[in-house]
């Protein structure tokens, strides 16, 4: 179990513990699945089973699914191999729909207390009844039914009689409350849908506010870990869980929700995002969701390690995406295998290099990890090497390619280009350059130096690739305040496809191998696209970047 960094409900928790208050920790993730997972969620998951772990308690992941029209099993299992690949084990599986009889005996329970009443006002009417937090509501004229008139109607809604919204269960808390929350919530409506756990067997379905609670307290949750948009239902939490009589009671606690820059963490948004073919699924790399940022090639250890660096307060907070980047690079930089990609090839002829010879040179897999040994790489006289590495006519301080100039190629030897190849249209289609035989890499040669150092792939075993670069997918970074328009930040070129080659080596590559690209960035093999003959590089991140934490 990797330290968890102390923060305010670790210390809860100590406090509880050491008071006898509890004697054990019990937590749970309760996502709904009515979407796919995003980093913000993977704070949840990072702190719910992660303070669990720490204190030998025990963490449920349950599926809060109460709204049947929106949920689907595709996010169930989805939602499942995050959790995993996330590096957690859940102690139990449970669904809210586990716990429908229980929550339409509980509803009765309060029915017959005086504590919840059928209503026949609708959406609208009942909106404009709350009223407003600075004005009191008004009570429905259904709030004095009898008790038996509710029993009776809350049966014919369980019987299928009513349409849907034609009638609401509503708790009967009080309609001048300060907390608009505790203003008659309703907690139960009908909904003549298909449930993807119970079927046909319930057309009533309750209300997330009235389940959550009930749920919590069944399973013997401790500690009840919610984002701060929940702190205003706790009083009406406490209320279910008291006057529903349940034996247990947990404690709500709320923390601020992680966001990053460039990006949406709305389900909604997200979900437009897909619909509307901004993006080419929930998994599409530019993302940020779990599944996207998995395809990209992030590792769980670096979203772990991210999450844990990001403070738990009660504040929400926007964090830069460079920070998640560095933490990326950090966990990579000595697991990665080094290689040579060129991603916008120029063919470069060496002219004086013997024909049909190929030789095999070496280079470290890995330089800041030895024992990862040494790869062959190939060389002959035809090689690629990237376009932005000449230039016809450069500016001062380019060191790479030009008429005349030397360089290094990475690995290898000294060439100098000696003439330019161009097409009827006055494009360059290929250089021709020579080598010096003595200027083999580790050979010790000393007789003269050049400033610029360039990499290369040998042309006649090269392997073809796809790359694909990435930008932000959104340019504003203050999306979540700019409703409604946030589809007019999306950036057109969030991302860029390349065609190129890679080391022959690579052919044997697998999906989600990642590998560093020489100058390029760390790259992940696409899962998705990639085939036996056809290779896609994802960039997972750029080499170098300006954060420091």
């Amino acid at each position: 179990m990797e330290n968890q960094n102390s923060n305010f409900i670790r210390d809860i928790m100590i406090k509880d513990l050491e008071s006898g208050k509890r004697d054990t920790i019990v937590t749970r993730f309760p996502p709904e699945p009515n979407g796919y997972l995003h980093i913000g969620h993977a704070k949840s998951i990072i702190l719910n089973f992660g303070l669990a772990d720490e204190f030998n308690g025990k963490t449920n992941l349950r599926f809060d699914d109460t709204n049947p029209a929106k949920e689907d099993v595709e996010f169930v299992n989805s939602i499942k191999e995050d959790v995993k690949w996330l590096g957690f084990e859940w102690d139990n599986l449970f669904f809210a729909s586990d716990y429908f009889d229980e929550m339409y005996n509980r509803a009765v329970l309060l029915i017959k207390k005086g504590l919840a009443y059928v209503d026949d006002l609708s959406a609208d009417e009942i909106r404009e009844y709350r009223g407003t937090l600075t004005e009191p509501g008004k009570n429905s004229p259904y709030r004095d039914r009898t008790i038996e008139e509710n029993l009776e109607l809350f049966e014919r809604m369980r019987a299928g009689e009513f349409a849907d919204g034609e009638k609401v269960l509503r708790a009967k808390i009080d309609m001048a409350s300060p907390n608009i929350n505790l203003r008659d919530p309703v907690i139960y409506r009908i909904a003549h849908v298909t449930h993807h756990n119970t079927g046909d067997k319930w057309c009533i379905y309750p209300m997330y506010a009235f389940a959550h609670p009930l749920e919590d307290a069944i399973e013997g949750i401790t500690h009840s870990i919610c984002t701060i948009e929940f702190e205003d239902q706790r009083p009406f939490y406490n209320w279910v869980v008291e006057q529903c009589e349940m034996k247990h009671q947990p404690q709500q606690i709320e923390f601020g929700r992680l966001n990053l820059t460039n990006t949406v963490m709305s389900k909604r948004k997200l979900k437009q995002l897909v619909e509307e073919g901004y993006v080419d699924g929930w998994d599409d790399p530019r993302m940020p969701t779990i599944s996207g940022m998995r395809r990209r090639g992030f590792t769980p250890e670096s979203i772990r390690n991210f999450v844990r660096e990001t403070a738990v307060s009660k504040n929400n907070a926007t964090v830069d995406f460079e920070m998640l980047e560095h933490f990326v690079r950090e966990d990579l930089k000595l697991k990665a295998p080094r290689t040579m990609g060129i991603i916008n090839p120029l063919k470069v002829v060496i002219t004086n290099y013997p024909e049909g010879q190929i030789e095999l040179l070496d280079a470290e897999i890995n330089p800041e990890n030895p024992e990862m040994g040494v790869r062959k790489i190939p060389f002959s006289r035809e090689i690629y090497i990237e376009q932005e590495d000449f230039m016809e006519n450069p500016p001062k301080k380019y060191f790479r390619l030009f008429p005349g100039n030397e360089v290094r190629l990475k690995h290898a030897y000294f060439i100098k280009c000696e003439e330019i190849v161009k097409d009827a249209n006055g494009n360059v289609v290929e250089l021709r350059c020579t080598y010096d035989p003595q200027t083999k890499s580790g050979s010790g040669f000393t007789g003269r130096k050049v400033k610029g150092t360039i990499h290369w792939v040998e042309a006649t075993h090269a392997v073809p690739a796809e790359f694909r670069l990435y930008e932000p997918l959104i340019l504003n970074e203050s999306e979540e305040d700019d409703e409604g328009t946030f589809l007019d930040h999306v950036n057109p070129n969030s991302l860029q496809i390349f065609h190129g080659y890679v080391e022959p080596n690579m052919k044997e590559s697998r999906p989600h191998d990642k590998f560093q690209f020489f100058r390029h960035g760390y790259f992940n093999v696409d899962p998705k696209d990639t085939t036996v003959d056809k290779l896609v590089f994802n960039r997972i991140v750029s080499l170098k970047s300006s954060f420091k934490l």
